[in-house]
């Protein structure tokens, strides 16, 4: 038996190089379970968006579940990342109400742009020219986007909490401080928070199921009832958008509208996504180079291949997976984690759904809180520097959108180095990546 486990802690030391990244597999397994529960809700939101577009309900269920599931998988032992991916948000509205809604284009040929999206991913991940790109981003700029990053999911965390609402007067405005939910949500990040200052291990996960089991309690959530309404053994069938794509429909449709759009946002959103990230989990050498950067963006490419086979819109890395990096996360085991718990919520989808909203906000705050630690390492003395780490940052929480904050980061850097003489700071691909943001912020407005 001794024989047995040693050989199955070899086998997890040689794919995940455990002890080489100083973790554990017991943290690791914490971790997924913490990134999982921080992004669940995917499973019901995503299938919620998409049915608008006429995609049945059960199918897309089953898609969300099954590329979560696969793609996150192959992260983590492709690329050894703590990394989760699943259908990401923003694209999935973009591909149901401009797509289909505005366009009036059907959810088959919405896949099939999906698909077209990949491939251009594919190539130019085996091109290097993805690679190229990250690495061409300035060490000032690269810490900029992971605190920009903590800040969004922070004020996404506020706004599930109620903290914060919106305002027609001031945009936003405090909340209704004493509602029983956002009471609760305070008592969640209060006693998560004094968890987390006392080092205690899965302190977020165990703030999440706390919180939860109190709403219940307290009558702010359901509660199961019996073994029946957290178990279901009638597994979702993703048949009827399984290679329904319409391939040729996208392409007699146009390249640039809508493939190149979904091209463009995936390619930049998960771009800062694994930037953030990477930071994080010590992913980044001393030479600013990110590890393993190639097999995470093919991984990427080919999950969004993939998801429009299935049926869904494009798969991205998720923020969220912040949350079990902060846990202590930083191989692919807790990728690996998070894949077998999405597999196993085909059994027990239900149970999912009885986790709140308001549990897991406070779980976004904290992450932001911890990603908002490396703002001491930017440079705010240069004013060429300190200008687009500033608008980077602040660009991303106002604008709901990871990609507007690279828009306007990269425009303004390359700007700035050129006004003050200092125009050969800025590399070939910086300049190109600049340009081609500006184009985009013109066309856009």
């Amino acid at each position: 038996m001794n024989a047995e486990v040693r050989q199955e802690q070899d086998l997890l030391e040689c794919i995940f190089k455990i002890k080489q990244k100083k973790t554990s597999v017991r943290t690791e397994i914490i971790a997924g379970m913490t990134t999982f529960i921080a992004l669940a809700y995917i499973i019901f939101v995503n299938p919620n968006i998409l049915a608008e577009t006429g995609i049945p309900k059960e199918a897309a269920i089953a898609a969300t579940i099954w590329i979560a599931a696969l793609s996150t998988l192959v992260m983590g032992i492709f690329a050894n990342y703590p990394v989760a991916l699943a259908p990401g948000m923003g694209l999935n509205a973009f591909f149901t109400y401009y797509v289909v809604g505005v366009l009036h284009l059907s959810w088959q040929v919405a896949l099939g742009a999906v698909f077209f999206s990949g491939i251009c991913f594919l190539i130019l991940t085996i091109g290097g020219i993805r690679q190229a790109i990250i690495n061409s981003v300035p060490a000032n700029l690269k810490i900029s986007i992971g605190v920009g990053i903590g800040l969004f999911i922070a004020f996404i965390g506020l706004k599930g909490t109620g903290l914060i609402v919106s305002d027609k007067a001031t945009y936003i405005t405090l909340g209704h401080v004493t509602d029983p939910t956002t009471l609760l949500a305070l008592f969640g990040l209060l006693f998560t928070g004094a968890l987390m200052a006392r080092n205690a291990r899965g302190a977020i996960l165990v703030g999440i199921i706390v919180t939860t089991l109190l709403s219940m309690i307290l009558g702010l959530s359901p509660a199961p009832h019996s073994i029946s309404d957290i178990m279901s053994f009638s597994l979702p069938s993703m048949s009827a958008t399984f290679g329904e794509l319409d391939i040729v429909g996208a392409w007699n449709y146009g390249i640039i509208s809508i493939i190149f759009t979904f091209t463009v946002v995936e390619l930049f959103d998960n771009m800062g996504t694994l930037i953030g990230l990477t930071s994080k989990a010590n992913l980044v050498k001393e030479n600013g180079e990110i590890e393993n950067l190639d097999k995470a963006l093919t991984t990427d490419a080919v999950g969004t291949i993939f998801s429009a086979i299935f049926g869904t819109s494009t798969v991205t890395s998720y923020i969220e997976s912040a949350a079990g990096i902060a846990a202590g996360g930083k191989t692919g085991l807790t990728a690996v984690t998070v894949s077998i718990l999405f597999l196993i919520s085909l059994f027990f989808a239900p149970v999912i759904g009885l986790v709140p909203g308001f549990a897991t906000a406070p779980a976004l705050i904290l992450v932001g809180t911890l990603m908002m630690s490396d703002v001491g390492k930017i440079n705010f003395t240069d004013f060429s520097d300190a200008l687009p780490a500033f608008l980077t940052i602040i660009m991303m929480p106002l604008t709901s959108s990871i990609a507007n904050g690279f828009a306007f980061g990269f425009v303004s850097y390359v700007f700035m180095k050129a006004v003050v003489g200092k125009a050969r700071e800025v590399s070939l691909i910086m300049w190109l990546v600049g340009i081609a943001f500006l184009i985009n912020l013109v066309v856009r407005s």
